[in-house]
């Protein structure tokens, strides 16, 4: 470049500018040094074992999420003593305590609300495990689940909580446990998003979901979750404006690229190749997502098995169809959201709605992926971010009633793989509202997180398991932002073993 052309060129950078592009080339490389080995090579290692730390037992994660918090009692927990107790007061030794919402904390009493329905063992491996004629169709397959009754954690309303269980912080911003995944596992399928994410229609949308909760947070843009519609283009814009043919679409792209290299050599913004990948799998997907999103090429034997709502577009059974076919193509990460488990009151009328949508979709999945040779090597994950409480709020009887948010203690279930089968780990109380010994007591003291106790499991727990499953110790999959190392489990988490086969 002449001396003059440089000179002009010099002059055009603000201050800005030449401190960010002097930093960027040097501060790149000096960072690939500084990055544990692990992560320097994290997709290359994922290719030949399936994980970047140890083997993984699983390849792929399907995570059915029950935004609102489903009542354990109800569903999974069986406590036939609380029937003795109807409508008397939670005993003040029980509660302990502990923080409610705003909902109930200004009731004078908190009365016992026993479940109405009936529940039945269901054979597994060890004793039996007792299920909710609300869930019987998921009952048949219990000796694939581990049951967890004691799960835990201390947010206690729906935003933090769900944000809590879905990045590892109360407070939004931090990346999702898909876009964690995403960023030390890389994808199977290049055609394909390695986080895909669909919401389940429901007749009970409450609460509103936020794409911060498959979002990539401080993470590159291109571990975001990919979210798929029901209704139109799977995915928004994939299909080309009318007159633009795929020939016209590929010469677009081509340039565009050219372009953003050409920005790239200049400013070295990791931003700019981040946009040419993005551009690159939206043009794949164009392919590859109207084939996936066509159950019709799915036999009629499936449609027995997941129902007839399967058919529909949008249901939870449809979408459960729909991650077995996305998990056969090599999507790491699959997340279901299924909106309406907070039932403050009449809750039996909304449970019952919740479960008609869930229950075959569950057992049919789990014995898809079984008939498939595929559930060893698949995770499948249940749950929502807390449980509901054992006593009533507002009016009671018999028939109808209500309850309140309830983190202290509830249930969620892993199947496949790695996963133990048919077991249930940890235990509640007489109650279901406290963790418990072995022998139903309350376990004292209370766990807390900062130090794992035997026979519970905090939600960081529940991610450093779901992340050991595939391969990762969850202790070193950090990005560092802001002048610190960030990782799922903030500075907590225990791997669960006890539940590991």
């Amino acid at each position: 470049m002449p001396d003059m052309e440089l000179h002009d060129y010099q002059l055009s950078m603000t201050r800005r500018q030449l401190f960010g592009r002097s930093a960027l080339g040097l501060g790149t490389a000096a960072m690939a040094q500084m990055l544990p080995t692990e992560l320097q090579s994290a997709q290359g290692k994922a290719d030949l074992n399936g994980g970047i730390h140890h083997r993984a037992t699983a390849k792929r994660v399907i995570y059915l999420f029950m935004s609102g918090g489903p009542s354990h009692i109800d569903t999974w927990d069986y406590k036939p003593k609380m029937r003795d107790m109807f409508g008397q007061d939670l005993p003040e030794h029980i509660r302990d305590g502990q923080r409610v919402t705003g909902m109930t904390a200004g009731q004078k009493t908190h009365p016992v609300c026993p479940s109405k329905y009936e529940f039945t063992k269901h054979p597994n491996n060890e004793d039996g495990l007792w299920v909710s004629e609300l869930l019987s169709k998921t009952g048949k397959v219990a000796k694939e689940l581990c049951v967890v009754n004691s799960t835990f954690t201390e947010a206690i309303n729906h935003d933090p909580a769900i944000t809590y269980i879905q990045t590892g912080s109360q407070v939004p911003g931090r990346p999702s446990l898909g876009a964690w995944l995403s960023y030390g596992l890389g994808t199977m399928n290049e055609d394909l998003p390695g986080y895909i994410v669909m919401h389940a229609k429901t007749s009970f949308p409450e609460q509103s979901l936020f794409n911060r909760l498959w979002g990539p947070g401080f993470l590159p843009a291109e571990h975001q979750g990919v979210l798929l519609r029901s209704e139109g283009d799977p995915v928004l814009y994939l299909s080309n404006p009318k007159g633009t043919s795929r020939k016209d679409r590929r010469a677009q792209l081509d340039t565009l690229a050219a372009l953003n290299r050409s920005q790239h050599e200049q400013s070295l913004d990791p931003q700019t190749l981040a946009r040419i990948k993005q551009h690159e799998m939206a043009f794949r997907m164009q392919a590859s997502v109207p084939e996936l999103m066509d159950l019709t090429q799915e036999n009629d034997k499936t449609f027995e098995l997941y129902g007839e709502e399967a058919r529909k577009a949008g249901t939870f059974a449809a979408c459960c169809l729909n991650a077995r076919r996305l998990a056969e193509r090599g999507v790491r990460n699959i997340q279901i959201f299924h909106r309406g488990w907070d039932a403050h009151g009449g809750l039996p009328r909304e449970h019952e709605s919740q479960c008609r949508d869930i229950d075959q979709a569950c057992y049919a999945l789990i014995t898809d992926l079984k008939q498939r040779g595929m559930l060893d090597e698949t995770l499948v994950v249940w749950g929502g971010e807390f449980g509901r409480t054992s006593y009533c709020q507002g009016g009671l009887t018999k028939e109808n009633y209500g309850r309140d948010h309830h983190p202290r203690c509830f249930t969620t279930w892993m199947a496949g793989g790695g996963i133990k089968p048919g077991i249930t780990y940890g235990r509640s109380d007489d109650y279901g509202y406290n963790i418990a010994n072995p022998d139903g007591t309350p376990m004292r003291p209370k766990p807390e997180k900062e130090k794992w106790t035997p026979g519970t499991m905090h939600i960081h727990d529940r991610n450093a398991t779901i992340l050991h499953l595939l391969g990762i110790d969850h202790r070193k999959l950090t990005y560092r932002y802001q002048g610190r190392d960030f990782r799922l489990t903030d500075i907590d988490g225990h791997v669960i073993k006890d539940i590991i086969s």
